[in-house]
């Protein structure tokens, strides 16, 4: 599989400059359109505002792209039928020359490849509820467990088993830590309700944990940095629960299972909440990818002092 490098996302990488990867099914699947693709673009902005250069990473006919153009973003906006990748499907995807929008799991596994060390989003995917029957648990852990990348996120979202999502990833050896918190972040929420054994107070501190991994012996795998949001500016807890229990109710009545499952509850989710939830959506990725960039600076300036 050729993969196509952004021309100022190589050089960064060659200089040694900050970079951060974001993924395309947020886009594609994550949004609606116009949001989604303002959205796009804004993150883009975020991360060059703060020092580092922003790699956002799909398939555009059947080639694997670090680092899209905006006419490459617009097509992950706005065409229709644009499938959701993860890391196994790629070379069936590269093969039939399609498009894809990449979950956390491709995006970091291509990031691994060009080199790029840090990942932002909004949610990482994880264990699903009734999952012990199901089986359905993102494939976004087990890819952590193998890939150098740090993933910024504010947690996994509450339709999600979230306890058994942290009891997967300590199983897989997948260090999680809290920024300045150690409590596990809900996505729409500040706190999920489970806590966290570690946390870091700084970006600097946070640049010297991804720098210890594989100077530990543990330079093929990831690591979790879990950013809430500001209690100020998550979801009404009520409004929440509301919009969960409905959701959830209605998922259950239609039979929906497998890769279907987040797309449908995100949008059910907007219209329990008569759109907030789009909008603390987009607080929570605009947080995520400025602190990306930040810890990127940080890891920049640990890599040239030494």
């Amino acid at each position: 599989m050729s993969l196509e490098v952004r021309a100022d996302v190589r050089e960064a990488l060659q200089r040694g400059a900050p970079v951060v990867a974001l993924e395309s099914t947020l886009i594609s699947h994550g949004l609606p359109h116009p949001q989604n693709l303002e959205v796009a673009r804004e993150a883009e902005r975020t991360v060059r505002s703060e020092g580092a250069v922003p790699a956002t990473i799909g398939l555009v006919g059947g080639r694997a792209k670090v680092g899209l153009d905006e006419a490459e973003l617009e097509l992950m906006a706005t065409a229709e039928g644009i499938p959701k990748l993860s890391a196994r499907d790629l070379p069936v995807a590269v093969a039939k020359n399609s498009h894809g929008a990449t979950t956390v799991a491709a995006t970091a596994h291509l990031a691994a490849l060009a080199g790029i060390r840090l990942l932002a989003t909004g949610g990482l995917g994880g264990v699903h509820r009734e999952a012990s029957e199901s089986w359905d648990v993102s494939a976004d852990l087990a890819a952590l467990a193998g890939t150098p990348v740090a993933v910024l996120c504010s947690g996994v979202k509450s339709i999600l088993d979230v306890p058994a999502t942290l009891e997967y990833l300590e199983t897989l050896g997948v260090p999680v830590v809290g920024f300045r918190t150690l409590r596990f972040p809900g996505f729409y929420l500040s706190d999920s309700g489970s806590p966290l054994d570690w946390s870091v107070e700084s970006e600097r501190e946070a640049a010297r944990v991804i720098r210890g991994l594989p100077t530990l012996g543990l330079e093929n795998s990831g690591l979790v940095v879990a950013n809430p949001l500001p209690q100020e500016e998550q979801l009404d807890p009520d409004l929440h629960e509301r919009a969960l229990r409905m959701s959830l109710k209605e998922l259950e009545r239609r039979g929906i299972r497998g890769r279907d499952v987040t797309p449908f509850l995100l949008d059910r989710f907007a219209a329990e909440t008569k759109g907030e939830s789009l909008r603390v959506n987009r607080r929570i990725i605009l947080g995520n990818v400025r602190l990306a960039a930040r810890i990127g600076r940080a890891l920049s300036a640990l890599d040239g002092s030494s």
